[in-house]
């Protein structure tokens, strides 16, 4: 369903369960940074008043992901540590083009914002699996389901805004550099991507 064509080295899951207050803190900011550049779009294209309103929700849910992330971190008497440089989202975004039009630039940014989902989706799935504690595999398989959504609205959004044949050619192009940043960086149990 993803179309991811690099799936994540099955020691990532081992390394995040070493350090769970590292990989917790990750997860806070990523579900931060996921409301966040929600209510960017939002505010950057207004107009698109069906994107204003699906992405609505979402903003609010990925919100209650990061209290509940924080939830999870205050019942291990954990800390929520410095956000970090997200390189994974740093090289997606470089890869992304910046010129064309304003609607050329929305797809961009809502391709980006899928592929992040997705990698997210595969992850905590990953977790959701193989994890040892049966209540973690059962925290992180609610994420999962709901990354999954938002993979698909981003990929439905990007096809409405940039049409299915040029959204599905562009796809292709980023899960192959996807595919060459998940090799190029290091295996880190302390981040989410």
């Amino acid at each position: 369903m993803l179309g991811l064509k690099l799936p994540t080295d099955p020691r990532w899951v081992n390394l995040a369960e070493m350090d769970l207050e590292e990989i917790l803190t990750d997860h806070a900011y990523c579900e931060q940074k996921a409301a966040t550049s929600c209510i960017t779009l939002i505010q950057k294209y207004p107009e698109r008043e069906e994107m204003v309103r699906e992405l609505a929700p979402i903003v609010t849910e990925e919100w209650g992901h990061f209290r509940m992330v924080l939830n999870e971190l205050d019942k291990r008497s954990l800390k929520l540590g410095a956000q970090r440089k997200d390189e994974y989202v740093n090289e997606l975004l470089a890869f992304s083009k910046k010129d064309g039009s304003r609607d050329d630039r929305l797809v961009e940014r809502l391709l980006v914002n899928a592929l992040i989902e997705a990698r997210s989706c595969e992850r905590f799935r990953l977790l959701s699996l193989h994890l040892e504690e049966d209540r973690m595999k059962e925290f992180y398989h609610k994420f999962m389901v709901s990354e999954a959504g938002h993979y698909r609205l981003f990929i439905d959004l990007a096809k409405k805004y940039g049409g299915e044949e040029k959204v599905a050619k562009r796809w292709q192009e980023y899960l192959d550099e996807e595919a060459r940043i998940m090799e190029r960086l290091e295996l880190r149990g302390d981040r989410m991507h």
